[in-house]
């Protein structure tokens, strides 16, 4: 569900930074923060959601019903729902995910942290976790919020994503370089 499309990506920020603000005025960046990561695991965890989400199929009323029962559902009140619903009755809802990946990165660095996104063939322990995190404050300088996903696809090893940079050290980018480089033998 990347959307690497600058448009959306300037959707996305202007949107995660006005429901920033109202967080900020209600008191509530951690709590909005965590409506948002369950919300991000309903997507995951439903095709038909993630359909709902990025198929320009649906009109603007079709994805407003939804996204309200999904939004009362999923017992997101207040802001959070809120905010859902005025994105769906937008017809924004294909910025979606680069809202919610927006959003960590702006209270993130309100908290004065950096935000790395990271991927991992299986899920990682509480240790390896704080190792993870102490490594790349090692290399930042500043304290890490990372956002854990899983891809089995992957195989093994880590990708890392902190700002611009991006760390690949997975076993399928090494497999497929070996390929190349036998492609270029061979």
């Amino acid at each position: 569900m990347a959307d690497t499309s600058p448009m959306i990506s300037g959707v996305a920020r202007r949107y995660a930074s006005s429901l920033f603000e109202l967080a900020k005025d209600a008191n509530s960046i951690d709590a909005v923060g965590a409506e948002l990561d369950q919300f991000e695991a309903l997507i995951n965890e439903s095709a038909d959601l993630r359909r709902l989400v990025v198929s320009p199929i649906f009109s603007a009323d079709e994805q407003s019903r939804a996204m309200t029962a999904i939004v009362d559902k999923a017992g997101l009140k207040g802001l959070t729902g809120n905010f859902l619903k005025v994105v769906a009755r937008n017809r924004r809802l294909f910025a979606l995910p680069g809202i919610v990946r927006s959003y960590r990165e702006i209270a993130a660095a309100h908290r004065g942290e950096v935000a790395a996104e990271v991927t991992t063939a299986h899920a990682l322990t509480a240790a390896q976790e704080t190792d993870l995190r102490a490594a790349l404050k090692d290399v930042t300088g500043k304290d890490v919020a990372l956002n854990v996903t899983v891809d089995p696809s992957i195989l093994g090893g880590l990708i890392v994503k902190v700002g611009s940079r991006q760390i690949d050290t997975s076993l399928r980018t090494k497999l497929s370089s070996l390929k190349l480089a036998l492609k270029e033998v061979g």
